[in-house]
């Protein structure tokens, strides 16, 4: 009597464990899916850029790097570097707080 109830709560663990499986299966799939969806809009992003091959290599190595490329090619139009130096940014911060005779 007890191995027959031994034996059924065996078999529940195993129909868990073959529905945890699938599942699993499942996930890893739909993830490869949204992996493929999400490179095929990075290459829609890329090639909607206009930007030739070897300059892409150079921007994404640039970017890996964590800088900026001095120029960046978007539809034909050349878009400057924008640097800012600690200086700057001060300088646009006292450009922005109003004077105290304003207030």
């Amino acid at each position: 009597m007890a191995s027959a109830r031994r034996n059924k709560i065996q078999a529940e663990i195993d129909k868990a464990r073959a529905r945890l499986a699938e599942q699993q299966a499942q996930g890893r799939e739909l993830e490869k899916k949204r992996t493929e969806i999400e490179n095929m809009e990075i290459v829609e992003i890329v090639r909607g850029l206009s930007i030739p091959l070897d300059d892409l290599s150079a921007i994404l190595q640039n970017l890996k790097g964590g800088s900026v490329p001095a120029t960046f090619l978007t539809s034909g139009q050349v878009v400057p570097k924008l640097e800012k130096s600690q200086k700057n940014i001060n300088q646009i911060d006292e450009e922005e707080e109003p004077d105290e005779n304003e207030i």
